[in-house]
């Protein structure tokens, strides 16, 4: 990742207890232009806001010049 800094969007339940939220802010120190969000959300983010996922993902998505 480090060396081809690929386009990156990391979602992160922010009460997931299987991977602590201190985890996600790693990505965006081997990849600057990560794009992060804590959700408030445990380990199964998918099944419990997956509106917002899906909006923020059609944004990234959208964004993207591939």
């Amino acid at each position: 990742m480090r060396e081809h800094q690929p386009p990156m969007l990391v979602l992160w339940g922010k009460y997931d207890p299987s991977f602590a939220v201190g985890g996600a802010p790693a990505y965006q120190r081997e990849v600057p232009k990560a794009e992060v969000h804590i959700l408030e959300a445990g380990h199964f983010a998918l099944d419990e806001k997956l509106d917002d996922i899906a909006a923020l993902m059609r944004d990234f998505l959208a964004r993207q010049q591939i």
